[in-house]
């Protein structure tokens, strides 16, 4: 795993010690202020060649395009809010997608794989233990976007998303998010108009740098990626984790988002 991480700047492998407990540390305090924390250069520029060399051709080949018409809550029924609210108008998200068992061998898997991921990542968000999930679709995933395909403002359904960005795009593609927007018990339908509008002085803009580990709360957060511009796409993988084993996709969610199922 050294030639894959910078495992000199970001001691994954040494659980326990000074060192990783100062990361661990850092990461949380990141996670309070921002909602999220990034660890830059995490994959060493290597290893990123590497995985795109085995990654493209399967995108460039066997991907599944997935395109969705949404609202940001992917729901057409959301109690409590009017007609005509702008969380409820239509918005369009593509991207082509890449799943775990099509990439087995890949310089991601073995990350995605590596028990002392999962263990730092439960240490960071204070949870007991995290696993892999068992989906063999779903575990782990590249999403590819091109030149003016986005990810549309959405909350997401988990607690917290794992990323790593493997190629950035030419242009666009930045990540837009507006922290802690809603609770369980405040929707803040208002608030969420407010930041549709571009009316939120508190939503931010992030541009990432190819091999950046991203981890943030995107339950509570509105979020979205800006339109790609330009040749070169967007490559970002998924990683998905959960505080209990076994975790599957139903055959409904694997063909709705990957067109087939395992």
């Amino acid at each position: 795993m050294h030639d894959i991480l910078d495992l000199v700047r970001y001691p994954l492998h040494q659980p326990g010690t000074a060192a990783w407990s100062a990361l661990v540390k850092n990461c949380q305090q990141e996670l309070d202020r921002e909602g999220m924390f990034n660890l830059e250069g995490f994959m060493k520029p290597e290893a990123l060649a590497k995985a795109m060399t085995e990654i493209r051709p399967v995108m460039e080949t066997l991907s599944f395009v997935h395109k969705r018409r949404h609202n940001v809550y992917f729901k057409k029924d959301v109690p409590g809010i009017e007609a005509g609210h702008p969380a409820l108008n239509m918005v369009d998200t593509i991207n082509h997608t890449v799943c775990a068992d099509q990439i087995p061998q890949s310089t991601l898997m073995w990350v995605y794989e590596w028990p002392h991921f999962a263990v730092f990542l439960a240490a960071v968000m204070n949870k007991n233990v995290l696993y892999p999930m068992r989906d063999p679709l779903a575990r782990a995933n590249v999403m590819c976007y091109r030149d003016g395909e986005a990810l549309n403002w959405h909350f997401d359904r988990s607690e917290f998303t794992t990323t790593l960005l493997l190629q950035a795009p030419s242009s666009g593609g930045d990540f837009e998010y507006r922290k802690d927007l809603r609770t369980a018990e405040d929707p803040n339908f208002a608030g969420v108009a407010k930041v549709l509008r571009g009316q939120d002085n508190d939503t931010r803009s992030l541009k990432l740098a190819a091999g950046t580990l991203n981890v943030f709360r995107g339950v509570n957060t509105l979020h979205r990626v800006t339109p790609c511009v330009g040749p070169n796409e967007r490559y970002i993988a998924v990683l998905s984790y959960f505080e209990r084993p076994g975790v599957m996709f139903s055959k409904e969610e694997q063909v709705g988002f990957y067109g087939r199922a395992a």
